[in-house]
Parts: C-alpha cells; sequence; structure tokens
C-alpha cells in the first residue's frame, strides 16, 4: 500500500507542471512594444500578438511604451511581477548597448530571451526628393552644409554621430519615438536622413523612401544593392534580433509555452507574409539557448568595441 501511494504522489508530482503548462494562460497578456504605434516593431508585434492568441487560446494585448530606445519599456518589465502574462517583443540593442552609454534602471540579467522571430533590418534612409539618395552623396552633401538627422535609439545616434566626427559633418540630431514619428519627418524633409529599424518597407516601393546604407552586419536580402556600412568603411555594424523577453523568473513550464507560441507564429503564413512581405524583416525562428548567447556575445563585443 505504501509502495503504491508513493508511486500515485510521484506521479501526481511529474504530472502537475505539464498540466499547468497545458492550462496555462487562464486570462489575457500583455505584449509591450517599446516603440510608438505605427514603426516596424509595432507592426510586427500586432500581428504576432494576434497568432499567439491563436496557440494561447487568451487575447494578447499589446502596449506601446517608447522612450529612451526601449529603455523605458525595459524598465516596466524588470518590475513585472514574473509569471508569464507579461512580456516584451523587440530588439535586443536596448541590453547590447544602451547600459554602455547611459544610466538604466536594468542588465541583461534582469530577463530571459526566450525565442527571436525575425532579424533586424536596420537602415539609414532618405526622402526620394532630396538631392542626394546614397549614403557617399549624404556625406558629400553634409561637408558643405549643416544637417539634420532623427534618430530611435541611442545606438544609431552614437554610430552616426562617430561618422559625423569623422567626416566632419555639421549635424544636428532630432530624437523620435519609433519608426511612426520618424517617417513624417524625413517624407516632410525636415530632417535631412533617418534611421530606420524597418518602417521603410512601408515607403520604399511607393518611392517616396530610399534607403542610403544599411547598419547591419550584411546587406538585406530584399535590397541587394544597397552596402552596408561596413561596405562603405566605416566600422560600426548592429546586430539585432526581434525577441520575446520575459523578466527573470517567470516559471519554466509557461516560458516552454511562449516559447511553443513564438515558434508556431514563426511557421504561421499570415506572420510570414506581413513581416517578409510588408516589413521585409527575414522570419527566422531561433530558440532561448542560443539567443541567451547572442545577447551576452553581442554585448561583450559591443563593451570591447567601445572602450577601444
Amino acid at each position: 500500500m505504501k509502495k503504491t501511494l508513493t508511486a500515485l504522489l510521484g506521479a501526481t508530482l511529474l504530472s502537475a507542471p505539464m498540466a499547468y503548462a497545458a492550462d496555462w494562460p487562464t486570462r489575457p497578456l500583455t505584449m509591450v512594444i517599446g516603440f510608438n504605434p505605427g514603426g516596424s516593431t509595432d507592426i510586427q508585434g500586432r500581428v504576432l500578438a494576434n497568432v499567439m492568441e491563436e496557440f494561447l487560446g487568451q487575447p494578447v494585448n499589446v502596449v506601446n511604451q517608447p522612450g529612451g530606445g526601449s529603455a523605458v519599456a525595459f524598465t516596466r518589465l524588470k518590475n513585472t511581477t514574473p509569471d508569464g502574462y507579461t512580456f516584451l517583443f523587440g530588439g535586443t540593442t536596448a541590453l547590447t548597448f544602451t547600459p554602455i552609454i547611459t544610466p538604466v534602471e536594468y542588465e541583461i540579467d534582469d530577463f530571459e530571451y526566450l525565442a527571436s522571430v525575425a532579424i533586424g533590418q536596420n537602415a539609414i534612409v532618405t526622402s526620394a526628393e532630396q538631392p542626394f539618395s546614397t549614403f557617399d552623396e549624404i556625406v558629400e552633401y553634409g561637408r558643405e552644409n549643416p544637417m539634420t538627422y532623427a534618430q530611435q535609439t541611442p545606438l544609431d545616434e552614437a554610430i552616426i554621430r562617430a561618422i559625423a566626427e569623422q567626416e566632419g559633418l555639421d549635424l544636428a540630431i532630432v530624437p523620435t519615438g519609433g519608426g511612426g514619428g520618424m517617417a513624417p519627418l524625413v517624407l516632410g524633409r525636415e530632417v535631412d536622413f533617418a534611421y530606420s529599424g524597418g518602417t521603410h518597407a512601408q515607403y520604399t516601393p511607393t518611392g517616396e523612401m530610399v534607403v542610403a546604407a544599411f547598419m547591419s552586419a550584411e546587406r538585406s536580402p530584399f535590397y541587394p544593392d544597397v552596402p552596408t556600412l561596413m561596405e562603405l568603411g566605416y566600422d560600426f555594424a548592429i546586430e539585432d534580433y526581434r525577441t520575446i523577453i520575459v523578466p527573470r523568473g517567470v516559471p519554466d513550464e509557461v516560458k516552454e509555452r511562449l516559447i511553443a507560441a513564438a515558434e508556431y507564429a514563426s511557421e504561421s503564413q499570415t506572420f510570414k507574409d506581413i513581416t517578409e512581405g510588408n516589413t521585409f524583416f527575414p522570419v527566422v525562428f531561433i530558440g532561448q539557448e542560443e539567443m541567451e548567447e547572442s545577447v551576452r556575445r553581442i554585448r561583450a563585443a559591443t563593451e570591447e568595441v567601445m572602450a577601444d
């Protein structure tokens, strides 16, 4: 009898986490996005939220919390109860770069990086109506004329400031809260050029906006003729991933459900159509183990570059 009770108890304990995972979530979830509505992260996130709803069986509500290139959103996430009901969707530069150059209230080990669903496409863009279209032409124009640049994150601003100093440009920086704030400034020619994390995909097909160069390490498969900054002789690149991030301490079985939902979304034709067809981001699923390693690798490499 004792042996039977022990066996039953063991079976119950072993099956409990699986049952909890299958039943989770039991109420709506919140996806935090660290940029204003209308940008590439927001567009991708809202489609991702809809597809995750299909898998999880509960609404996934999107909350935009812009500021500091997602630093405000990460601060909020750090102080969230680690139950999985609130998670962040966005890029990783707010972790691999921002804490190096500015005081923030979080660090890499405050979070866990569950899955990436797309690879970032960081670009330098300008209006098609400007007297320049390539990055070399922007630099040439800037040597003779004061220029304005619309930034979105501390990282893209730092890179452009370094290039401006190197090339002797008289450059003013205009902060924006994301692609939704950047686009009207570029299209209205209120700034000369700008950083785009993907919003340009809405305007390049119409001929309103052009990509002058990519900040990514490699050329975009959607703009194969546009060079990277590294190809142009500048030793700068942004390696970024659109990732689902939670505060440290979320139960393993809950993380597994969120990871499974992310993988489900990466295989969804709806998510692929919007992410690749509308925002021109390659959809690639990367699991937690590789993402945890990547975030720390990129952070260490960035610290080394900044120290130099």
